[in-house]
């Protein structure tokens, strides 16, 4: 049986998740400490990294004199660097650790909640600086890539959905436990002894916005501890970086990006820029309240849709998602003011179900990539000679290196689409020309992900 050790700063030898007797022994409890503590790291990282969801919406409540397009901006943006910084950060793992890089990660995040805390209280500070501090928030969305990588190679490939499920779905909660939070503590001056200062309201509160940042500070800080405490680095995950960037020769990369940008894009994507897209259709609701929602289902049905995938296979769940989101998408053009009934329940009620089908088709997506890539590459490993422990090397160092591309190009969609609302009401007044976009590469999914993976492989 393979043995391991442990120590602080020591990585683990020996690690065989597939080894059903290493696993029950020891490797499970290992795996759970792993995945949990990487739960609440990546939790707060979306906090951080939608924060300007929230702070958007209010920036001008406090002396700020930004336009729509201006504030749609903000909120694209840090999925924008996010994207970008997903490639490196997919990387980090194999080069410096599991357990060293997250707490790196999760320390850099401190940076812009301080930033920002301390401009939101200046209304002279130009709208520049937030640029920056909203492309500094981007860092927080490249955790994920990272995380998700490191979390693979802890786990067998039959758990591999349930545990990718959990780690990306409840560390997607982070964006509603943000905008359920954010309200509450801008009402209240919690960080007063700091020289945070309330901005009085017409109706005769005040608003704390700096609170919205300085928040995530002290819980930043215990999870860099955790991390470094209870977090391991798996001795021969590490990988140069040569043998990661041979996965971008993979065609089958450049699919499952496609399918993923279509779902995990539109959960961070709506998220992002459903509060701005509803204050612009229905501006006598107090959105912001009401905006936590969504995420929370969206956050929920990822973890359920790895549980699901693992037991009726990734591709079947994902194929019946995509018909599921073009209908949604269709029915929301019925609900707009001006197209259809301006009906804000009605529109608020089918936004929940593309919260819920984005969330659902993020995690049935991932357990499609892990399944079929380490699939793939064991077998063509196999084909060309190389023995069974060098199919299941190479077959996970590829996984985890595609997880992080593929999750960079996901990202991609938090910014498009606010962009895109943004760019559709200045344009035509309505965000009607967006939707027919998203509308058409859902019907696209549909095709590919039956053609392609639905018509080939057994598993789904």
């Amino acid at each position: 049986m393979a043995t391991h050790e442990k120590s602080t700063h020591a990585a683990l030898r020996g690690w065989d998740a597939e080894n059903p007797r290493y696993w029950e022994k020891s490797g499970k409890k290992i795996a759970q400490r792993n995945l949990w503590t990487s739960v609440f790291a990546l939790l707060l990282a979306f906090c951080v990294w939608m924060l300007f969801s929230a702070v958007a919406v209010n920036l001008n409540k406090v002396g700020f004199h930004f336009t729509t397009d201006q504030l749609f901006l903000l909120t694209a943006l840090p999925s924008l660097s996010g994207a970008i910084l997903r490639v490196p950060y997919s990387f980090a793992v194999p080069l410096f650790g599991g357990r060293q890089w997250t707490v790196i990660s999760t320390a850099i995040l401190i940076i812009p909640c301080v930033w920002l805390g301390f401009a939101i209280q200046n209304p002279a500070t130009p709208y520049g600086v937030f640029i920056v501090i909203s492309l500094l928030c981007g860092f927080a969305g490249a955790n994920f890539a990272s995380s998700m990588g490191n979390i693979s190679f802890f786990f067998p490939r039959a758990r591999q959905g349930s545990a990718l499920g959990i780690n990306g779905g409840l560390g997607n909660l982070g964006v509603s436990v943000m905008q359920l939070l954010t309200p509450v503590v801008i009402s209240l001056p919690i960080f007063t002894f700091l020289g945070v200062h309330g901005v009085e309201q017409p109706d005769g509160s005040r608003l704390w916005l700096a609170n919205a940042a300085w928040l995530w500070v002290p819980l930043l800080l215990i999870a860099v501890l955790a991390a470094w405490f209870c977090m391991d680095t798996l001795a021969g995950t590490q990988a140069s970086l040569r043998e990661q960037l041979t996965v971008l020769k993979r065609g089958h990369m450049w699919l499952l990006s496609l399918l993923y940008l279509a779902t995990f894009g539109s959960f961070i994507g709506f998220s992002a820029g459903f509060g701005m897209l509803a204050k612009t259709q229905f501006p006598n609701i107090d959105i912001l309240k009401l905006a936590f929602f969504g995420p929370f289902l969206g956050a929920l049905a990822r973890s359920a849709g790895g549980i699901i995938s693992d037991k009726l296979g990734g591709i079947r769940v994902t194929l019946v998602n995509f018909i599921l989101m073009a209908l949604f998408t269709l029915l929301l053009f019925s609900t707009l003011p001006g197209y259809g009934t301006g009906s804000f329940t009605a529109f608020y009620a089918v936004f929940m179900g593309l919260f819920l089908t984005a969330g659902l088709g993020s995690g049935s997506t991932f357990q499609m990539i892990a399944v079929i890539f380490r699939t793939l590459t064991r077998k063509r490993v196999l084909a060309e000679g190389g023995s069974e422990a060098q199919a299941q090397h190479i077959a996970v160092t590829e996984t985890a290196a595609a997880l992080g591309f593929i999750s960079a190009i996901g990202a991609i969609g938090g910014f498009f689409i606010p962009k895109a609302f943004g760019t559709s009401l200045a344009m035509t007044g309505s965000p009607v020309g967006a939707m027919k976009v998203f509308l058409v590469f859902y019907l696209v999914c549909i095709l590919v992900t039956w053609l392609v993976y639905g018509r080939r492989f057994s598993q789904g």
